[in-house]
Order: structure tokens, then C-alpha cells, then sequence
């Protein structure tokens, strides 16, 4: 019999498939980049990510991951195992959404971590109780503020030659656009797309400096189709030009 807690180390191979019953996935180290139903999500140690039954999901990630898997059963199991939180259990189960743990949860978390999972019962009542108090927790205060500006910055660079709207950055943040918007102007002082420009500038110099490439060809890189208007916008935020800097370097 197939245990219902698994722990498992994921890496730069892309996975994206579905399956019939829901799944929590609790990060233990590095940090894994997950799309669910569209939506992006990065989880980290002592968070939690929740994949409805149904829901398409991928993930990835480029540094590696450990995280332990609950595959929750179908059927009764919720009822029969969580008693009166068996409805706020399902009610958590319903939405994919990522959770940070308490200490309590995060010191039931590493016993399981270290026990013998593949025993059914330890694996069955580490994961009801586990599930137990996530369902009696409310989710507002588990919710965590921070953005993931270091996966923020590697999708900038990595995809600066292309159009990027705000929607974008917000879904591998795991929120709308609306939000993400506000959050991010809070806690970086800039709206979205001022970070963005901003971001691709930095590489512009970066490549002007450091390669020979023709100035069309760094202008084509950070998202500028027209040479002028890259030279035109270096000019209004660095105040100089693709000539001027490489003349003085």
C-alpha cells in the first residue's frame, strides 16, 4: 500500500500533470516554483501549497527542492479521521492557496520528517493531525507578506527582450493583479513596471559594458524595438548614451 506522506527532492525538470485527489506540499528546503491552474506560486521552507483534485499543475526547481508530499485520500477518510474539522478540512482542500506553518505545525511537521512515514498508521495520524490543525487555523494568519523578489528578477532577466505586463509577476507570486500591484509599490517604493524598466536598463548598461554587441542588438535584448527610443530612455535615466558609456569604459 502506497504510503499517503512521501518525501520527495525535485529539480530543474519541468513536472505538470493532474491526479483525482487533493495534495499539500510542504516545503523543507530551497524554494519550488509551482503553477497551478495558471497561477503561480513559489514555496519555501516552513510553507504549504495546496493543489486541489482535479487542478493541473506544474512545477520546477532550478536550485532544488526538498518537500514532503501528502497525497490526502479520497473517499471518507476526511470525515473519518478529522471528526469535527473534517468540514474545515475540505473547505482547505477546496482552493489552491500557499500557507505559512506555525511552530506548532512545523515541529509536528519535522517529527514526521524524521519518522518512519511509510508505516501507514504514523504516516495516517501524522497527517490527520497535521491536517487537523491547518483546518483550525485561520488562514488570514498564516498568510505571508514578502514577495519573491530574487524569482521576480530572474523571470525579468530571463525574459526581458519580451513584453512583460503586470499579470505576469503576479501570478508567480500567486496573486491577482490588483494585489500584486499594491503589495509590490509597498514594499519596493516602485510600481511594477517602473521595477521593470528599471531592471531591464540595469542589463542594458551591464551588456554595453561588458560585450561588444551592436546597440540595436542590447536594445532588442531589454525589450526595445527602436534604437532611438532604447538611447532616448538610457539617456533620461542614466543620462548618458549607448556611445558616451562605452567611450568611457
Amino acid at each position: 500500500m502506497h504510503s499517503i506522506l512521501s518525501l520527495r527532492h525535485y529539480s530543474d525538470e519541468l513536472i505538470a500533470h493532474s491526479h483525482g485527489h487533493a495534495q499539500i506540499v510542504f516545503g523543507l528546503s530551497g524554494r519550488l516554483e509551482f503553477e497551478v491552474e495558471g497561477h503561480g506560486s513559489l514555496l519555501r521552507g516552513q510553507q504549504l501549497l495546496v493543489i486541489p483534485s482535479g487542478s493541473h499543475h506544474a512545477c520546477e526547481s532550478r536550485e532544488g527542492s526538498d518537500c514532503m508530499v501528502f497525497d490526502v485520500p479520497d473517499g471518507d477518510w476526511l470525515h473519518s479521521r478529522l471528526g469535527s474539522h473534517a468540514e474545515n478540512g475540505q473547505r482547505l482542500l477546496d482552493s489552491p492557496q500557499i500557507l505559512s506553518l506555525a511552530s506548532s505545525q512545523q515541529q509536528l511537521l519535522s517529527w514526521l520528517v524524521n519518522s518512519p512515514i511509510d508505516d501507514p498508521v504514523i504516516a495516517g495520524q501524522g497527517a490527520a493531525l497535521l491536517l487537523a490543525s491547518l483546518a483550525s487555523t485561520p488562514a488570514t494568519q498564516t498568510e505571508r507578506n514578502e514577495l519573491p523578489l530574487a524569482s521576480l528578477d530572474r523571470y525579468i532577466d530571463q525574459h526581458a527582450a519580451h513584453p512583460l505586463q503586470v499579470l505576469d509577476l503576479a501570478r508567480l507570486s500567486g496573486l491577482s493583479a490588483a494585489r500584486f500591484h499594491a503589495r509590490f509599490q509597498q514594499q519596493t517604493g516602485q510600481t511594477p513596471m517602473d521595477y521593470v524598466r528599471n531592471r531591464r536598463l540595469q542589463l542594458a548598461m551591464q551588456l554595453l559594458r561588458d560585450t561588444g554587441l551592436p546597440v540595436g542588438e542590447v536594445a532588442q535584448r531589454v525589450g526595445y524595438s527602436s534604437q532611438s527610443a532604447f538611447t532616448a530612455a538610457l539617456a533620461r535615466h542614466f543620462g548618458t548614451t549607448p556611445r558616451q558609456l562605452r567611450a568611457q569604459h
